[in-house]
């Protein structure tokens, strides 16, 4: 019985104390990390708050410039991703996709170095469109780098109708051909409900510029993916090059705005001025 007694309690406190403790470990930093530093945290977690470093941007986040179509109105670059997104808030809003992720290389005296390309094609969908192509030595910051190029490299698309003006453009007005190294790609206005006749990667642009109908050749080395996507984007990009009589604005010129509001962006850089001293004699 002794015998029996002694091997009873070991296998007890066997598998008491081992289910004891794996069972408390477990659950103890399971349910810390879940409320503390999860799913928790990040509900709580407040958007960032916008600060412009541009004249633009300044402009754009106080209201004074109410819509994208105005920057390009006066041909102002944008410098910072968020002016974009101040007019896109919305995921419908703004598309995106990743086009190609791919490796490239290069020979060096420590040997090869492998880098990863990633391609990636912004739009709304109603004749707004851009392209990014960034190289980084991890797959997520190419992605996030090529995102912020394509939102920084967003241009205006035109479109226009191939017969009648009946309903909403769908097409391009003029035929435009676009080069990029050796690609050429030619774009060529199509009736509607033909589609996009055109090789899936390029389809892509001219899907989120907005254009539903359309003809498309090339030339060149198309293989070469970021040459052949650039000669397409390059293309969407001239039907903005010259205005028909349609288009003409005969309204008076008016300044640009950082001429218009340069009473506005002195006083707001005078008032971050005293701010940011006002910041630094409290740390001193």
């Amino acid at each position: 019985m002794s015998q029996q007694g002694g091997e009873t309690r070991g296998r007890g406190r066997g598998r008491g104390r081992g289910r004891g403790r794996g069972r408390g470990r477990g659950r103890g930093r399971g349910r810390g990390r879940g409320r503390g530093r999860g799913r928790g945290r990040g509900r709580q977690r407040q958007k960032e708050v916008w600060k412009p470093l541009t004249k633009l941007g300044v402009l754009v986040n106080s209201g004074k410039i109410k819509s994208i179509d105005e920057i390009y109105e006066y041909s102002l670059p944008i410098k910072e991703p968020e002016i974009v997104d101040y007019f896109f808030p919305g995921k419908d809003d703004l598309m995106d996709e990743v086009v190609k992720i791919m490796s490239v290389q290069k020979q060096t005296k420590a040997g090869q170095r492998t880098r990863f390309k990633a391609i990636v094609v912004c739009g709304d969908k109603k004749g707004h469109v851009g392209l990014g192509i960034k190289v980084a030595k991890e797959t997520a910051q190419a992605i996030n780098g090529a995102l912020r190029l394509a939102k920084l490299s967003m241009i205006p698309v035109r479109l226009g109708y191939w017969g009648n003006r009946l309903g909403d453009p769908h097409t391009i007005p003029t035929k435009v051909t676009g080069k990029c190294g050796s690609v050429r790609v030619r774009l060529i206005p199509a009736p509607r409900g033909a589609g996009i006749v055109a090789a899936k990667v390029s389809a892509k642009i001219l899907s989120y510029a907005g254009i539903q109908d359309v003809y498309t050749s090339s030339r060149g080395k198309s293989a070469t993916l970021p040459n052949f996507i650039g000669a397409c984007f390059n293309a969407v990009a001239k039907t903005y090059e010259f205005f028909t009589p349609n288009l003409w604005n005969l309204k008076p010129a008016q300044l640009i705005p950082y001429e218009r509001y340069s009473q506005y962006l002195k006083n707001k850089k005078e008032q971050d001025k005293l701010v940011e001293g006002e910041k630094d004699d409290k740390k001193l």
